[in-house]
């Protein structure tokens, strides 16, 4: 375990909370590769390290095995799944659908001022996260800028079903990221944010699966070259 030790869990901290902190940590650190895949995680000295009883870890590791970044393997235990090519392009296959039209519904719905102006932060904040050179920051806060933009679209049901694929593209926003992706990526989320606030449902649903296929291709040569070099 390389992450300092946390504080011990406040006296208030309910059952339902504590669980909750401990699956948010876990996730985190294998979502930032704190725990690479492959690496075995052992209930007892995660329960001592976040000084927590065995059951709140047990019940987040489930529940990380539930959303695949976790599995079971015979003599080893839970170990940290690989996202390999095949994981991304079962993800993208999703995304592009999905997000196109969270894309076209938040044309049709975010026409506040409040709305837009939230987009823009977030552009603005990603811009000068990537332009500095930080590169984690900038990732962060374009999954952040993704999240919104489903958040604008007024489908609840739509905001239901990506939720559970938010970690997960927050794992390959992360692992397939590189310094030379910053403007790239805010030049086209920025487009995206001129077709919402224009109102351009056909533009703005274009633009989100032409962003999607370009990420596809270049994160499926990377995490190839990756598997490649390995083998």
């Amino acid at each position: 375990m390389t992450s300092p030790r946390p504080a011990a869990p406040p006296a208030g901290d309910t059952p339902r909370s504590l669980r909750e902190r401990v699956y948010e940590e876990l996730r985190e650190r294998i979502i930032e590769a704190e725990f690479p895949a492959g690496t075995r995680l052992v209930e007892r000295e995660i329960a001592e390290e976040l000084r927590v009883s065995r059951v709140p870890v047990r019940e987040a590791m489930q529940r990380l095995e539930t959303e695949g970044f976790l599995s079971v393997r015979p003599r080893r235990g839970s170990v940290v799944t690989e996202f390999g090519p095949e994981d991304a392009e079962h993800l993208f296959d999703v995304r592009e659908n999905l997000e196109g039209l969270a894309a076209r519904l938040a044309a049709r719905h975010a026409g506040g001022a409040q709305e837009l102006r939230a987009l823009e932060e977030l552009l603005a904040r990603a811009r000068a996260a990537a332009e500095s050179g930080r590169l984690r920051e900038a990732v962060s806060l374009n999954a952040d800028f993704h999240r919104a933009v489903v958040g604008l679209s007024g489908n609840p049901l739509l905001v239901e079903l990506m939720a559970p694929l938010d970690s997960r593209l927050r794992r390959l926003f992360r692992l397939t990221s590189a310094a030379s992706d910053g403007e790239p990526m805010c030049g086209a989320h920025e487009r995206l944010y001129e077709a919402i606030r224009d109102r351009d449902e056909a533009g703005a649903e274009s633009l989100a699966r032409a962003h999607v296929a370009a990420t596809r291709a270049s994160a499926l040569r990377l995490l190839n070259d990756r598997r490649n070099q390995a083998g």
